[in-house]
């Protein structure tokens, strides 16, 4: 294909894809904040789960992703990754009802490095000095903005760093899949278990009736969770990850703007401070895999 043709490059491509999965991830958390104290969260999780499976189990049986066949091993993996995809959405979604959005989505930005310590941890993946260093000083990063020990530092902040920490489980246990499980297969799997067991948990409750503005918002959190995973997975295809995967920290940038413009929050100097350090830490590491990773070919 020509250069006149094509005009944007596969790494381009690549970052392209990786902004709009980070803004249909963060644009998601927002409609879904939206409606904290209007809408019961266990009600919404359902609700929102019924419509993320409904979409996911079309688009993995149009991919054939129901006609793997997996081994025991591999069904294990998923109910363990589905267990922890649950546990994430409560911890995370009740941070996030609670605290600022920009706050709790710097946090997450941990995730590289919590992921990447604790694969070298617990399934001896090799770090070096340098990407261990990052990742400490990563976590300091996190403490400015947890800010134990202050009056900033609440329940929420505990659920946050609960949140990556299922999410760290979760990925682990993603990496240990054998390549026969189709991701579509693990997406809808934990859409539907997200699903399921949030509607068992709204059984106890009386259920609050929704108006129209209200199930609009949770149908277009649904599509935009949905959009951040059809992204994420095409992001895999084009591009180089060592390029590609920094630009996973505009997530933060869509949580500044939509928790100034929506909800009139702005992180104070420290949050600020911490979440550069964060993101720099988190740039470091990847730009280290990368460079490990071309050196290895």
């Amino acid at each position: 294909m020509s250069q006149a043709n094509n005009p944007l490059s596969d790494n381009t491509r690549g970052a392209l894809l990786m902004m709009a999965a980070m803004a249909g991830f963060t644009f998601n958390d927002a409609l879904m904040k939206s409606l904290a104290g209007s809408v019961p969260l266990f009600q919404l999780l359902f609700l929102r789960g019924l419509m993320v499976s409904v979409m996911t189990g079309i688009w993995a049986g149009r991919v054939g992703a129901f006609r793997a066949r997996l081994g025991a091993g591999d069904w294990a993996l998923i109910a363990s990754r589905v267990a922890a995809e649950v546990a994430a959405a409560y911890f995370f979604l009740t941070a996030l009802f609670a605290a600022p959005i920009a706050n709790v989505t710097a946090i997450l930005q941990s995730l590289p490095l919590t992921v990447t310590l604790a694969a070298a941890v617990f399934l001896r993946e090799p770090i070096g000095w340098q990407r261990l260093g990052a990742i400490l000083i990563g976590f300091v990063g996190v403490l400015l903005i947890v800010q134990p020990g202050t009056d900033g530092f609440d329940q929420s902040s505990l659920y946050v760093l609960a949140a990556v920490g299922c999410v760290t489980v979760r990925d682990l246990v993603t990496r240990r899949l054998s390549p026969a499980v189709p991701s579509m297969l693990v997406t809808f799997l934990s859409a539907a278990g997200v699903m399921a067991f949030f509607g068992l948990a709204s059984l106890p409750t009386a259920w609050v009736p929704m108006g129209s503005a209200s199930w609009g918002i949770t149908a277009m959190a649904a599509l935009m969770i949905l959009g951040g995973y059809s992204f994420s997975v095409m992001v895999m295809r084009v591009g180089e990850i060592s390029f590609v995967a920094p630009f996973r920290y505009t997530s933060l940038i869509w949580a500044l703007i939509l928790g100034w413009v929506l909800f009139g929050e702005w992180p104070d100097a420290l949050t600020l401070m911490g979440a550069t350090i964060v993101v720099m830490s988190g740039v470091f590491m990847l730009y280290r895999e990368g460079k490990i990773a071309r050196t290895r070919r």
